[in-house]
């Protein structure tokens, strides 16, 4: 009987169809969802920041005002008329925020090593020293305008009840700046207190009590233990309220409004009066393009700071 083999039947490939515009691997179809999640932060992004600041620099160039519809292109005229006041409010802003920067600091670090003993009722007085920080910016600006008013203010009051001679403190250019950096102040030191506080309390105990151990002084163990710890994240506290200060608008424009004279006429103030006072959305451009070319220089330090305390 003979036996027949036959080979088996060959299989047959199918090949693979590839539904078009369908993504070719894991890679790909990550890359898409991650797109997916991005873009409606970036389309806001895009619509928010981008596009008013392209449109802000545009505007610039152009002689245009809230009150007639038509623009003119003039180049660069919109500059040169505002570079002078620009150089002079520019001081003005630095002074503003160097102050408002440096006293801050000085009554939140004295606040903070204060409520870092041990004191009865630290507790609560930590919740009250928080209380500035919490109220809105025209709310500080409205109560400390009350305060130093000439006419009914509680400031002249005082000083009336004790037969002393009243002040306009806002009405002097000498005495104007000084209140409006005592208002931003009271506003800020919170902010400062709470940082340096954290930073005190994360301070390891051995190391005071290694420098207690070795002689030194209460003085001396925070000028050589604690503050060297406070120096990082006291020094960026002070450049993002720099960074704040220089922006300042609401506490100036509420309490001063730039005067008497141009005493508190800071940046902010300024491309406000010319934008809502002189109806000049041209050279308002031209004085926001230059602030912000001096507030990215600010930006730039504090981000080569942030660099270096973070290599160390």
């Amino acid at each position: 009987m003979a036996i027949t083999t036959e080979p088996p039947p060959a299989r047959t490939v199918v090949p693979t169809v590839r539904t078009p515009g369908r993504p070719r691997s894991a890679a790909a179809r990550d890359r898409t969802f991650g797109f997916m999640l991005v873009a409606p932060a970036l389309t806001l992004f895009l619509v928010v920041a981008v596009y008013p600041l392209l449109a802000g620099v545009a505007t610039s160039f152009y002689d245009q005002s809230l009150i007639r519809p038509e623009r003119r292109f003039v180049g660069l005229d919109n500059y040169a008329a505002v570079w002078p006041d620009f150089v002079d409010r520019l001081g003005t802003t630095l002074v503003f925020s160097a102050l408002a920067t440096v006293f801050p600091l000085a009554v939140g670090l004295a606040l903070a090593v204060l409520l870092n003993a041990r004191l009865r009722g630290r507790a609560l007085l930590r919740g009250a020293l928080m209380l500035p920080w919490l109220l809105p910016g025209v709310v500080v600006s409205f109560l400390w305008a009350w305060i130093f008013n000439d006419s009914y203010g509680v400031l002249n009051h005082l000083l009336s009840g004790a037969g002393l001679p009243e002040v306009d403190v806002l009405g002097r250019p000498a005495t104007a700046m000084a209140a409006v950096v005592v208002a931003k102040t009271w506003n800020s030191f919170p902010w400062v207190m709470v940082v340096a506080l954290a930073a005190l309390q994360s301070l390891p105990r051995e190391q005071l009590e290694a420098a207690a151990l070795d002689g030194a002084t209460r003085a001396q163990r925070f000028r050589h233990v604690s503050l060297p710890h406070l120096a990082g994240p006291v020094a960026l506290v002070a450049m993002l309220e720099f960074i704040y200060n220089f922006g300042s608008f609401d506490l100036i424009f509420v309490m001063t409004g730039g005067g008497p004279g141009t005493s508190t006429m800071t940046l902010a103030v300024s491309l406000y009066r010319y934008a809502f006072t002189e109806f000049s959305l041209g050279r308002a451009a031209a004085m926001g393009v230059l602030w912000l070319v001096a507030l990215s220089a600010v930006c730039a330090a504090y981000f080569l700071l942030d660099k270096k305390m973070e290599s160390r």
